[in-house]
């Protein structure tokens, strides 16, 4: 089965790891495993400030920051996951990843907001379950 573990650093990202790893009959290391993390733009005019490279490398150093724990992690418990980290709109990009990669589920973890329109979930769960046509398991 492949599975992609969307992942943000946030404490919800190790409830949804802490449940992978109780739950070796579900998610064995025999599975396909990516992680995802999606970075949230600098703005054009920040971007242009400093430039295309020393940007990139803003991304990709707060994506590292984020997946390099989770593949320790992942590791312990006997899982070589890949990554991937894009930057863009979170739920958007999770959701076209899974669709573009044909992963048999997405796999995140969620959070309350007081906002009404995300009483229940938070916002990029929210978005990832209206866009994505793979099945999502949220875990709180």
């Amino acid at each position: 089965m492949k599975i992609l573990l969307a992942v943000d650093g946030s404490p919800y990202t190790k409830k949804m790891l802490a449940y992978v790893a109780a739950h070796d009959e579900l998610f064995a290391a025999s599975n396909d495993f990516t992680l995802i993390t999606v970075q949230t733009p600098l703005p054009p005019r920040a971007r242009a400030a400093v430039g295309a490279e020393i940007a990139n490398q803003y991304h990709a150093d707060e994506a590292a920051k984020i997946t390099g724990p989770v593949v320790k992690f992942l590791k312990r418990h006997g899982i070589d996951a890949k990554v991937v980290s894009k930057v863009g709109s979170a739920g958007e990009l999770i959701a076209k990843t899974a669709h573009a990669g044909k992963f048999d589920l997405v796999m995140m973890g969620s959070h309350g907001h007081s906002a009404l329109g995300n009483l229940v979930m938070g916002s990029v769960a929210t978005r990832v379950l209206a866009e994505c046509k793979v099945p999502v398991l949220l875990v709180r």
